[in-house]
């Protein structure tokens, strides 16, 4: 029995409870088997209804939309200031996208990183460096690396080593599907949130072609947006009455 707690639950329009509640051992299953051995770090989880949310537990909550969240609105953390992971399947939708992906990513991500606030500092020289948020999904998020958990398709996600740029032995793994073959490699339509210290322009956005891309908003909902707020300026979640 893990000690983190992670209720699972549907305020979505575009999806059933049936199937929201049918990708559950799917995701327990890559929790308990693929992410804890390696982070060391684990969670039970469970299906609740949307007014059956508890103050104790952290949420895994199914939204249709960044632009139009549902009750939840666009807050960010639990009623009780607990971790709180959004899954916007009518946007995955809309765009031909996996949501179990999406969900099986921002699980992962809300345990490796809950407070989003966890950063690797990679300092090459006395005078530089480069902050790297420990994201464990965005640089190999795309569904083409996704891989199959009982025929449910979950996200790819990165190993420590992944992190170590000095890292170069020959039988280091840096994911877990095998994709990525050095430290810091961003796979296609991955990327990763990095603050330069010595440039001065707070967090951008390095994607897999090499650019770094600073983008004054980011995307409604998203954990960049909540990285980019400042703590006190985060608003709990409300349950439905």
């Amino acid at each position: 029995m893990a000690f983190i707690k992670i209720e699972v639950t549907n305020e979505s329009t575009v999806l059933t409870a049936d199937e929201v509640k049918a990708v559950i051992p799917a995701l327990q299953t890559q929790v308990h088997e693929h992410l804890a051995p390696i982070w060391g770090i684990d969670a039970d989880l469970s299906y609740v209804e949307p007014n059956q949310l508890s103050d104790t537990a952290w949420w895994l909550v199914l939204l249709d939309n960044s632009d139009q969240a549902g009750a939840l609105g666009y807050h960010d953390v639990t009623s009780n200031f607990m971790p709180l992971g959004k899954v916007f399947a009518g946007t995955d939708k809309q765009f031909g996208q996996l949501w179990t992906v999406t969900a099986s990513h921002e699980l992962l991500e809300m345990l490796g990183d809950p407070e989003i606030n966890t950063v690797i500092f990679d300092q090459p020289t006395a005078t530089t460096g480069v902050l790297y948020a420990q994201e464990l999904c965005d640089t190999c998020e795309a569904d083409d690396f996704a891989y199959p958990i009982d025929g449910v398709q979950v996200s790819d996600f990165v190993f420590p080593a992944w992190f170590q740029p000095n890292r170069t032995a020959a039988d280091s793994q840096y994911d877990y599907g095998r994709h990525i073959k050095n430290p810091l490699e961003l796979l296609p339509g991955g990327y990763i949130g990095v603050f330069d210290v010595t440039a001065g322009i707070g967090w951008t956005q390095k994607t897999a072609d090499e650019r770094a891309e600073y983008r004054l908003r980011a995307h409604v909902g998203s954990r960049r947006e909540r990285r980019r707020i400042p703590r006190d300026q985060w608003l709990p979640s409300r349950r439905r009455a």
